[in-house]
């Protein structure tokens, strides 16, 4: 995520240290996006049969079929994305990851990286490092997630999770609530592969771990 290397530093190898990724993370990496293609397409087929707004996705990019089909789908991409989130979250707190690729945060830290990506002048040359922006992003897919299951969970058993219902405000208010979380995971997903093309060294990183 916005991770655009300067003329100075585009062919800059990073320093030995071991794998960029560990095993473990880029196997859950690819797992998570196998989850999120499943459960996108075929919610984007779920809303085809009830839409929220005056418009549907086009079929050719939907999964499931019809609406049964669709929703085993997004029921084992649900499945799949809990377990394997929970297991992520664990894996980086136990190894101290978490704290230290996603903190210190600060808005004056983000506001400059975000202003040198623009510009182009954000130095990349070592991915073990994020910036401050790629750890504001990864932070909030991560809480964008969570608001997906949370929400999913609302409109899969309404009445058994009645205290969430209530708390995102009804059952109409919270298929709102997770088609704005899908939006959002949809555009994360956009800018990630775009910052990938442009630094296509993150790509075999997380491959091959370095």
């Amino acid at each position: 995520m916005l991770a655009t290397p300067d003329s100075r530093d585009a062919l800059a190898a990073p320093p030995a240290r071991g794998p960029v990724h560990p095993g473990w993370l880029r196997a859950m990496h690819w797992l998570n996006a196998v989850a999120v293609f499943v459960m996108v397409a075929s919610g984007w087929r779920i809303y085809n049969a009830s839409p929220l707004f005056d418009f549907a996705f086009p079929a050719g990019i939907t999964l499931g079929g019809w609406l049964g089909g669709a929703l085993q789908w997004h029921f084992a991409g649900m499945w799949l994305l809990f377990a394997n989130g929970v297991l992520y979250l664990a894996m980086n707190v136990a190894t101290g990851r978490l704290w230290r690729k996603f903190f210190p945060l600060s808005a004056r830290g983000v506001a400059a990286d975000l202003s040198a990506a623009l510009r182009g002048r954000l130095a990349h040359a070592d991915p073990r490092s994020y910036n401050q922006v790629q750890r504001l992003a990864y932070l909030f897919v991560m809480a964008d997630i969570a608001v997906l299951v949370v929400s999913g969970l609302v409109l899969w058993k309404s009445v058994q999770f009645d205290l969430l219902r209530e708390l995102l405000g009804g059952y109409e208010a919270a298929r709102r609530v997770h088609f704005a979380a899908m939006a959002l995971l949809v555009a994360f997903v956009a800018v990630h592969l775009a910052m990938v093309a442009l630094v296509p060294r993150s790509l075999l990183a997380m491959i091959r771990g370095k």
